[in-house]
């Protein structure tokens, strides 16, 4: 493996159970270096947000070598709206508290600093609400041009979105940051809620053979996935969904990603209606793209990377 194999990388997350899973890719995976994480408030409340990111990263046995930035607590115009799919994002579960504290630095000056001291070379993963990515742009106008790459876990392709009718929940959260993150100019991928609903989700058969492992870290990991289980089948979704760990795995494994389309996308601001409805246009006639869309991934294979991920172990 050569140097321009590994990505360094931040992830920018509201820690949840499958965030975390997405975490475990970042602090474990050997084409992936992990330079720091960004927490922004979304899926639970932001203190145990903390918490759970501190988890993940001493169960991965990466405790102190990854720091840890906290962001912005609410959206940026908007009341927070918490998730009701997580439990509080740890599997209910008493763990040991985590020794590694967060750092004194803040979310959206970190990116800065770390992207203005490696341009061209952080690639950014974002797979909460878009809160902090839009706070680093407006601290930094040139910020985007400076991000190697950005990948967003948000949105669904002109479809029924998870928490309305017109809307996936980190486009809903905080659809203003997402406009400004989506007009920013980034070389932008999208992992829409529509692809990983359909293709990233894993049958009770399947989370046995992750059962089967047997190991630290594949406990850790069916500990936190049973709340999402759970609920899931309570609506109809029979498995586990794994829309930010899936993000996660074709950023450092693209062989997985089997199709894609070049779109326009744009974030719906002003009306309660369809608030953080994600617009996909493939008429590049009327709407320049400004995002890759992924549109086809390799279900089993991604299964299979995960699978030897938690085989391997924390480190």
């Amino acid at each position: 493996m050569t140097p321009t194999d590994v990505r360094r990388m931040i992830i920018d997350t509201d820690t949840a159970a499958d965030d975390s899973f997405a975490l475990l890719v970042g602090l474990l995976h050997p084409k992936a270096q992990l330079e720091a994480v960004t927490i922004v408030a979304g899926n639970v409340a932001f203190e145990q947000q903390i918490e759970n990111a501190l988890l993940t990263i001493e169960a991965a046995g990466r405790a102190d070598e990854v720091p840890v930035h906290l962001g912005a607590r609410v959206p940026m115009m908007r009341p927070w709206y918490k998730s009701t799919a997580h439990g509080d994002g740890k599997g209910n579960h008493d763990f040991p508290k985590p020794t590694q504290v967060p750092s004194d630095e803040g979310a959206a000056e970190a990116l800065v600093r770390l992207v203005n001291e490696n341009p061209g070379e952080i690639d950014i993963l974002a797979i909460g609400p878009l809160t902090n990515i839009a706070t680093a742009v407006l601290l930094d106008r040139s910020f985007a041009s400076k991000v190697r790459e950005l990948w967003i876990m948000g949105g669904c392709d002109n479809s029924v979105g998870n928490v309305t009718a017109a809307a996936e929940y980190n486009f809903f959260v905080d659809p203003d940051a997402a406009d400004i993150v989506m007009r920013a100019g980034f070389k932008t991928t999208i992992s829409t809620w529509t692809l990983t609903l359909a293709q990233a989700t894993w049958s009770r058969q399947q989370l046995a053979q992750i059962a089967e492992i047997d190991n630290d870290l594949a406990r850790f990991f069916t500990t936190l996935d049973k709340p999402n289980v759970e609920h899931n089948e309570s609506v109809g979704i029979m498995g586990s969904t794994h829309p930010d760990s899936v993000t996660a795995m074709m950023m450092v494994e693209p062989s997985l990603i089997l199709e894609t389309s070049e779109k326009f996308v744009a974030i719906e601001t002003t009306s309660e209606l369809t608030r953080g409805y994600s617009l996909f246009d493939d008429r590049a006639e009327r709407n320049a793209p400004n995002a890759t869309i992924i549109d086809r991934i390799d279900e089993d294979g991604f299964f299979r990377a995960y699978r030897e991920l938690l085989r391997a172990g924390a480190r």
